[in-house]
């Protein structure tokens, strides 16, 4: 059993930055990967970047070379900066975790991950 707390949200200027962190409690936080989504008012859940337990990234189109994806296993977070936020970026930010004890799995869809925090509100204003 995985618990997630997403912290470091809230309201920014467009061109901003901004740090989100997910502290992660229970078992095994390093054998899992780990993930972050969005979701916009109206909208469907994104996938947005995921970590491997052995540091392999991969990022969605829309936030490939703005936002950075992070973990420190020794303390069970995980971390995403984002850079040269836009109004678009508007959205609740939820970490995710799945198992993956290979470390080399990534994983895009919402459905596989196991675990998923409580979400932390993104406002970016124009």
């Amino acid at each position: 059993q995985v618990h997630l707390v997403e912290s470091g949200g809230g309201l920014v200027q467009a061109g901003a930055s901004l740090r989100l962190s997910c502290a992660a409690s229970g078992s095994a936080f390093r054998f899992h990967t780990m993930g972050w989504f969005r979701q916009a008012p109206g909208e469907e859940q994104e996938f947005l970047s995921c970590i491997t337990s052995s540091g392999g990234r991969v990022y969605a189109d829309s936030v490939k070379g703005r936002f950075t994806i992070s973990r420190d296993n020794s303390e069970n977070t995980v971390l995403l900066q984002m850079y040269s936020l836009r109004p678009e970026d508007t959205a609740v930010y939820f970490c995710a975790a799945t198992p993956d004890y290979s470390g080399l799995n990534v994983y895009r869809k919402k459905d596989e991950y196991t675990y998923w925090g409580q979400g932390t509100q993104v406002t970016v204003s124009s």
